[in-house]
Formats: structure tokens, C-alpha cells, sequence
């Protein structure tokens, strides 16, 4: 198909459900593993009342692909101008001739690669068995993180939480109806907590919420929220009492919860049991015992992007999805 395929949010989540994500982002950490990957680059520019981010890799998927994405975050949008927080677009380009392949709306793919890869560390670090899971935070992130982990886990009963209790409870009967399972808003983190084996917090928060007393042994607590260096959703000292995983080292030591860990003097990177690639790939270890408390600490990173949208484009040629324009103007 010649020219550059334009791929609306609508594209993008009818060609990319959660199965499809979780291989596509699975896949292309085993390609980090291997030295088929580009080196990572993150930018980020702050704007009045919000600021702009570009994330940029590449990875070897069968064919070379290149990918960045531009991302605006301006959280008071969806209350001032009935915007949605987070938006933005992914540019797809070949990693062997710089020609753009496609350029797609960034928000599904942003919501679906970090569940998806949520869904792949449970996998990993969740102890055996993992029955009950809580989230905290039920906007999009929520959505689509009980989509993932339903189909990642044995999962038999999902707790919901959110500032919003009315939220919470709308999501819960949505996801009970969606995914056949026991799903309700809890009244109390600390009583969700200690029925789980896996806590997802994905909330904008800028002040710790979750702190070491409310953890019970052997949860994993998959940290989501924190992006960018002003939000952290754990409190530090959950970090210096578990063992620690990240999605991308640098980048979580720069604005994840593990920043605000090294910045206390809590913990060093050395510290860092592994970055999730690692645990994937069967280098390094994640889970050691049952009873452990694992964090993962995970910012979004660019390989993620690229995953997903490689796997948006494959299957948008497969399908004869999209608009193909001439950006050349030829």
C-alpha cells in the first residue's frame, strides 16, 4: 500500500486487543534481550499547566522498525476543556530507509502497551496462583489493566478503587458484565490489599498513597502512575522493603517511583533486582520466593510504543485498514 497510513484511536483499539498487545510487547523485549533494538531517547518540554514528552526506539520485529511518539499531558484538560489528560500522535517509520510507514493516534496505544506490559511483568512476578487483584485508579488506565490482567492471571476476583467512588463502581459492573468475573468497589484499600496477590495503582497522584504497612507478603505492586518526576503514588520506603523491578532503569531513576527512593537515600540502582527484559528473557531472576513483596516500577518506555504500533500497522496491511497518504506530496 503506498504512502504513509493515517489510523484513528477507533483503528487502533479494533486492531490491537489485549492478547495481540501483550505478544506484540513480549516479543519485542525478547528483541531487546537479543541486541536487535535501538537505543531509547526521551524528551520532555514543560509547557503552562501541563508539558509535552517524545519517546523514540527502534526494534528488529522481522522487519526494522522505527517509532516516536508525542505525547501532550495537561491533566486539569478533561475538567477545563472536556479533553482528554493525555494525547497525541505515534509516528511509524522504517528502520532501514526512514520512510514514515504510518502515523496513529497515541492515546489507545499508550493505554494498551502499559497494560499490556503490566500484564506481562504479573506473568512474571505474580506469585503462582494469583487469584485477586486490586486496581487503583478506574479511568482508562483501569479499563483496559482488568482487561490484561484477566486474560494474564488466574483471576477469580477483581478489587476497584478510585477518588472518585462513583467511578469505581460504574467500572466494576462494566468489567463484572465484560470479563465473567467477581468484580466490586472496595471501601478499603487496606482490606483489598490484604485479599491480593497483584495491586495496580494507576492514578495522576503527586503524593504517596501506598505505604509499606498496608502491603501484605507476597503482593506485587505494579506502579503505573508515576511518569514524569513530580508524581509518585508509593511511598519510598516500599521500595527499600521490596525487591524491585523496572521497565527501563535510566528512565525510572529519573522520574519513576524509584527516583524519589534514590533521592531519600533509601535505595541505589544497584539495588534494582532487574529491569523487566531481563526477567522476561530468563537473564535475571524476579520472583525468588512466594512471600517477598516485588514492586514494579513502570514509567512507559519507547520500545512499548514501538511494540504496539508495529503490530497496529502489520495488522492494518493485513486488513486494508487506515487512509494511505503521499506525505511526499508526490
Amino acid at each position: 500500500m503506498p504512502g504513509a497510513l493515517i489510523l484513528t484511536r477507533r483503528d487502533v483499539a479494533r486492531l490491537l486487543p489485549p492478547e495481540t498487545c501483550l505478544a506484540a510487547v513480549e516479543r519485542a523485549l525478547l528483541a531487546h534481550a537479543g541486541g536487535r533494538t535501538l537505543p531509547p531517547a526521551i524528551l520532555g518540554v514543560h509547557a503552562g499547566g501541563g508539558g509535552f514528552h517524545v519517546k523514540a526506539a527502534g526494534a528488529d520485529l522481522g522487519r526494522r522498525y522505527f517509532a516516536a511518539k508525542v505525547n501532550g499531558n495537561f491533566s486539569s484538560n478533561p475538567g477545563r476543556n472536556g479533553l482528554p489528560a493525555i494525547q497525541g500522535v505515534v509516528v511509524l517509520a522504517d528502520a532501514d530507509t526512514g520512510a514514515p510507514l504510518a502515523v496513529m493516534d497515541s492515546i489507545e496505544i499508550t493505554a494498551l502497551r502499559t497494560a499490556a506490559t503490566t500484564a506481562l511483568a504479573a506473568r512474571h512476578l505474580a506469585r503462582a496462583g494469583a487469584a485477586v487483584a486490586t486496581i487503583v485508579g478506574c479511568g482508562v488506565q483501569g479499563r483496559h489493566h482488568a482487561r490484561a490482567l484477566a486474560r494474564a492471571l488466574p483471576l477469580e476476583r477483581l478489587w476497584l478503587l478510585d477518588a472518585a467512588p462513583g467511578r469505581a463502581r460504574a467500572l466494576a459492573v462494566e468489567m463484572a458484565a465484560e470479563l465473567g468475573l467477581h468484580v466490586e468497589a472496595a471501601s478499603s484499600l487496606r482490606a483489598a490489599l490484604a485479599d491480593s496477590a497483584v495491586c495496580v495503582t494507576c492514578t495522576p497522584a503527586r503524593a504517596p498513597f501506598l505505604g509499606p504497612d498496608a502491603l501484605p507478603p507476597g503482593i506485587l505492586v505494579a506502579a503505573v502512575g508515576a511518569d514524569s518526576e513530580d508524581k509518585q503514588e508509593l511511598e519510598a520506603e516500599v521500595l527499600a522493603s521490596a525487591a524491585v523491578v523496572v521497565d527501563h532503569l535510566e528512565q525510572c531513576a529519573t522520574i519513576g517511583e524509584l527516583h524519589h527512593a534514590l533521592a531519600r537515600g533509601l535505595v541505589t540502582r544497584a539495588d534494582v533486582r532487574a529491569e523487566l527484559w531481563e526477567v522476561v528473557a530468563g537473564t535475571r531472576a524476579g520472583r525468588v520466593a512466594d512471600d517477598e513483596i516485588v514492586v514494579f516500577d513502570s514509567t512507559g518506555t519507547a520500545l512499548q510504543d514501538v511494540a504496539a504500533a508495529a503490530a497496529v500497522y502489520e495488522r492494518a496491511i493485513e486488513g486494508g485498514s487506515g487512509v494511505a497518504v503521499d506525505l511526499g506530496g508526490r
